[in-house]
């Protein structure tokens, strides 16, 4: 059984993988990217220290550029962050081959984070079951599960070499002369897996 898996190289994608192989399924990590820069480079990085196979799926630039428009407009990214990710997901559902999606949105995630009819919308316009392993898990049993298993990078979301969403969007921001503390928050911090723990995936 083969599932597709939204895949940014941090925590909440990387258990989510390691949770799906190990309910069986064949995994196969997918990256979205706008062509602005190629910060999918680090979860491909990732996803080879992980042995997982990975794919970069390149969407439209007016996709995140009407994301900028809703980051402008709101004075904060949580908007434009769904918007991304349901355009994500809605892609990758589209494509032949696919019959299974996934993501790494949590229990306690405000976004972004599909409601219960959004979820059956996506599976009934595009005929595929979408998987979330993370969706009844807490932060604590997260936390405590993603130590175990990974070597882990945390930093300022500036600082990190990261591929989700928002890195392309506060580029795009940049690019246009907004001020990102207009936007984001002062300090916030990310992560990035950057190997296995002990002995691996298997350990």
């Amino acid at each position: 059984m083969q599932v597709y898996h939204l895949y940014s190289g941090g925590k909440d994608s990387s258990l989510s993988a390691w949770i799906l192989e190990r309910m069986g399924y064949s995994v196969e990590l997918v990256t979205v990217n706008f062509g602005i820069l190629d910060s999918w480079k680090y979860a491909k990085e990732t996803a080879e220290k992980l042995g997982f196979r990975h794919r970069v799926l390149y969407l439209s630039q007016d996709i995140i550029e009407k994301a900028a428009e809703i980051a402008i407009k709101d004075g904060h990214p949580n908007n434009a962050i769904q918007f991304i990710h349901e355009r994500a997901l809605e892609a990758l559902a589209s494509l032949p081959e696919v019959e299974r999606v996934s993501d790494g949105t949590r229990r306690d995630d405000r976004v972004p984070l599909l409601d219960l009819p959004k979820s059956r919308s996506l599976e009934d316009r595009f005929n595929v079951a979408y998987i979330r392993p993370l969706l009844g898990l807490g932060y604590k049993t997260i936390r405590e599960l993603t130590e175990r298993l990974f070597v882990v990078e945390i930093r300022e979301s500036e600082q990190l070499e990261k591929a989700d969403y928002e890195v392309e969007l506060r580029h795009l921001l940049r690019e246009e002369g907004i001020d990102l503390l207009t936007i984001f928050p002062k300090s916030h911090y990310q992560s990035r897996v950057v190997g296995w723990r002990g002995e691996g995936r298997y350990d």
